[in-house]
């Protein structure tokens, strides 16, 4: 009995390091997941003094949503580390968002079921956003709506500004400039810029991908 309560302990133990995370944008690397299968812990496995936590990206046929909940911003000896764009860590997940929302519009165009963003019902929020404990909950909700094959789009991203103000114009030509052509015709769509009273500012993109034909 005495050697299977030590087993027990032993098991115990491992559990609850793997409770332990910290925090990281890339969703490659390890993912645990909780009891209910809606949170996803991300461990960059780089012993950081610091810790956050996402609700990985939920999509329907209808919207995509998520949240972030942990440090807003690092020190900037973290950004090459984790291969970050800048110290405005929580912003982050914007990226996220973009992708899991770029990844359904082209699954709806593959499914004929034509849809875009609907620009005007998307919300976000940012609790805790500029203050004290350097602890925020970042949520975003992107919704959609059916339209004609032709309207259809099936790329997005994003331009913001964590604390300050987006560099649209350089984004737009990063898109168009791209390489790989991504934009077909060259046409960006462009949200109106959205503002958190806490201080964020982000401006949403969607596009026809040329990769797809219409």
């Amino acid at each position: 009995m005495n050697k299977e309560w030590r087993i027990l302990s032993v098991l115990v133990y491992v559990c609850s390091i793997w409770i332990t995370f910290s925090c990281n944008n890339n969703g490659n690397n390890q993912i645990y997941t909780d009891g209910n299968q809606d949170r996803m812990i991300l461990d960059s496995s780089h012993n950081l003094p610091f810790k956050c936590l996402i609700d990985t990206p939920f999509c329907t046929d209808s919207a995509c949503s998520g949240v972030y909940r942990g440090v807003e911003f690092v020190s900037e000896r973290y950004i090459n580390q984790l291969k970050l764009n800048g110290t405005d860590v929580a912003h982050q997940y914007s990226n996220k968002m973009c992708e899991y929302v770029g990844k359904k519009l082209k699954q709806l165009y593959r499914d004929s079921l034509y849809s875009k963003v609907d620009f005007n019902r998307i919300k976000i929020s940012t609790r805790g956003m500029n203050g004290d404990s350097n602890e925020v909950e970042y949520k975003v909700y992107i919704p959609f709506k059916r339209v004609p094959k032709s309207q259809a789009m099936t790329a997005f991203d994003h331009c913001g500004g964590w604390g300050h103000k987006p560099e649209l114009k350089k984004r737009k030509y990063d898109l168009l400039s791209s390489p790989k052509k991504i934009v077909r015709n060259r046409r960006l769509f462009i949200s109106r810029l959205f503002r958190t009273k806490e201080g964020l500012e982000e401006y949403w993109i969607q596009w026809q991908h040329t990769d797809y034909s219409y």
